[in-house]
């Protein structure tokens, strides 16, 4: 007597789906964990930043230098507004930012105001650590001749973080890390006489 064979295959079928690989968020491309949180940056601590390499040490004040972080990014519009996703760091980027330079406070008012008014949807804007922003110094010019991705404006071509540094004269909170994308320079800079420009960020979280 024949038996079918229609009940062996569907389990070997049924075995086979479940030993088979599934794709899951494990399976993603591990994000690189950038300091999320705001401090005050010592020079040779903004000198051992990892995935970093230092072309050049500006005496006392900095460094020229690039990231080694292999971005994935992805130019998207939320709610009417331009934003930049980074895969591989899990930051979601401001595409462009403000226009005008400012100081170091009116910087941080700039981001609240941003906050208020609910930017691609989001409250959580905030001004870069001085790690997420020289993530993004690219090893060579891109279009515009500066040391980032097109995927940005480049209008905000030296920006803000929210890392102080204390001057050693006065061992006072006078000074704070900006990045400069035309010259891939980190430095430190006096809050009371410099201005710059904001890009903000927040963490990107696609669940």
């Amino acid at each position: 007597m024949k038996h079918s064979l229609l009940p062996y295959i569907s389990i070997i079928s049924f075995v086979f789906f479940l030993s088979a690989p599934i794709h899951s968020a494990e399976n993603k491309i591990p994000k690189i964990n950038l300091r999320p949180y705001c401090k005050i940056v010592t020079l040779s601590e903004a000198e051992e930043i990892a995935d970093v390499v230092i072309r050049e040490k500006k005496f006392n004040q900095g460094f020229f230098g690039h990231s080694t972080i292999s971005h994935d990014y992805e130019k998207n519009i939320i709610e009417g507004d331009n934003v930049v996703i980074d895969h591989a760091t899990g930051l979601m980027w401001h595409q462009s930012g403000s226009f005008k330079n400012i100081s170091w406070k009116s910087a941080k008012r700039w981001v609240t105001k941003l906050n208020e008014n609910g930017y691609a949807g989001f409250t959580d804007w905030r001004l870069p650590t001085l790690e997420e922003a020289v993530s993004l110094l690219e090893p060579s010019t891109k279009s515009g001749n500066q040391f980032i991705d097109p995927a940005f404006d480049k209008t905000q071509s030296s920006v803000w973080t929210c890392d102080s540094n204390i001057s050693s004269s006065s061992l006072s909170l006078d000074r704070a890390w900006s990045v400069d994308f035309n010259y891939s320079l980190v430095s430190r800079k006096d809050i009371m006489i410099e201005r710059k420009k904001v890009r903000p960020v927040r963490v990107y979280s696609d669940e």
